[in-house]
């Protein structure tokens, strides 16, 4: 409990996990407000331009949300990762800056155009606004990837005469093949989440009778769009990111699967519990072969188990580690299921007649928050006890001059801070919900 780093570590994931839950749902709903306006100036139908324009509403406050939590973060790396900042920050603080100088200014620029100016373009005008703020949003995903995706696997790297890392080539620095798959998994992953929210919404507006005509197109666009980002997230995107997992990062591999002891044939472990002192997973249920297939190609194939790795380089939360994962696929897999389901129900004409399914849709809205930030606890657990890997351990990375009691103190402070913006953007987020589409396209 005196330790500094364990206290950085959890106001740093405190920050981040929170932080996260907004860019997730902004980097979602982006393409389908560029739909969104395609189709409005396509068709000039004013149903399209009118769930743009309240969805618009949701981005803009969602948005402002995300950037007030996210700034704490980077101060963290001067207050409690100081140490960290100093070996490698001439190579990450460069997409840092990016995302900062590039996308940020674009997208904050172009959502107060695409929010408050429709009034002043023309509607080619304010597609580009669209296209401009689904651009900056995603660059702003990618930047800090890359950033993240050195971390995992650093590339494009030379160690300096004083121990320090410098950036040697930029372009393999931002061709991480680690970020380029690891792109492709969030960004999928983030869509699930915007369509799953649009169909949310459009379900508890049937269920309610109200806004029928804007219920029916989030219901029938948000299931559509979740049911193809659901499935690319599983394949190839999240088949891509298991096998450089397994490539790269074996003990990673082996805790997310509970896997203790090296062969052939290695199993999926549906469930089970994992028991690292005695090194066994209890009461598993498990397929045989398919870890060997999913991470090499070939049922036969060997894989490695935390036995066959030093034990100062296994995950250093492996319990934790494993549920994240398991978490993260099994709910993945339910929102393949749940989208499968609503589009057969709407391509039979019969989904807003089907009342179980919509208040199954509705009460889905929080679990792909939680699929993400399990995803990224598996991401980030699994790396340890690197900060980069291989490189760079967690516990040299800490500010030798910020106490254990400094952190907690300021964790506390974030707790009650975020706790009172996250009574806030709620209610902000419900008045929206209930004023409702037709009201915001007066506005």
């Amino acid at each position: 409990m005196n330790d500094p780093v364990i206290w950085s570590r959890l106001q740093f994931a405190f920050t981040i996990t929170y932080h996260y839950l907004f860019p997730q749902l902004t980097m979602g709903l982006a393409p389908l407000l560029v739909f969104w306006k395609w189709r409005a100036l396509r068709t000039g139908e004013a149903r399209y331009a009118q769930a743009a324009r309240f969805w618009a509403r949701i981005f803009g406050l969602t948005f402002a949300v995300g950037v007030v939590t996210g700034i704490p973060m980077e101060f963290q790396f001067g207050t409690n990762w100081a140490s960290f900042s100093r070996f490698s920050g001439n190579v990450i603080g460069q997409t840092l800056a990016m995302e900062g100088m590039f996308a940020f200014f674009l997208e904050s620029a172009m959502i107060g155009a695409f929010v408050l100016g429709e009034a002043r373009m023309t509607p080619r005008t304010h597609f580009l606004a669209a296209v401009g703020v689904a651009a900056g949003s995603w660059l702003s995903g990618f930047f800090i990837l890359v950033t993240n995706a050195f971390m995992q696997h650093p590339v494009g790297y030379a160690v300096a005469a004083d121990g320090r890392l410098h950036l040697a080539s930029l372009r393999a620095y931002l061709d991480n093949p680690w970020a380029l798959v690891m792109f492709g998994h969030n960004q999928m992953a983030a869509l699930v989440t915007g369509s799953l929210s649009v169909a949310a919404v459009g379900a508890w507006y049937m269920l309610r009778g109200a806004h029928c005509d804007q219920a029916r197109l989030y219901l029938k666009d948000g299931i559509a769009a979740g049911l193809l980002a659901s499935i690319l997230v599983a394949f190839p995107t999240g088949d891509a990111q298991a096998k450089l997992v397994a490539r790269l990062q074996g003990p990673a591999l082996a805790a997310m699967e509970g896997r203790f002891h090296s062969g052939p044939r290695a199993e999926i472990n549906l469930i089970g519990q994992p028991n690292v002192a005695e090194q066994r997973l209890d009461n598993p249920i498990r397929v045989p072969g398919l870890l060997s297939f999913l991470a090499f190609g070939n049922v036969q194939s060997d894989v490695r188990g935390l036995d066959d790795f030093p034990r100062d380089t296994w995950p250093t939360d492996i319990e934790v580690l494993y549920y994240s994962f398991h978490i993260m696929a099994g709910l993945g897999t339910v929102f393949i299921l749940l989208m499968l389901a609503g589009a057969v129900q709407a391509w039979r004409g019969r989904l807003q007649e089907s009342r179980p399914l919509l208040w199954l849709i509705l009460l889905s809205f929080p679990f792909p928050f939680i699929a993400n930030t399990a995803g990224w606890a598996a991401a980030e657990l699994g790396r340890q006890p690197w900060l980069v890997y291989g490189l760079f351990r967690t516990e040299q990375g800490a500010s030798a001059a910020v106490s254990a009691g400094s952190t907690v103190f300021t964790l506390i402070g974030f707790v009650g801070l975020y706790f009172v913006v996250g009574l806030l953007y709620l209610a902000l987020f419900g008045r929206e919900l209930g004023r409702g589409p037709v009201e915001a396209s007066h506005d």
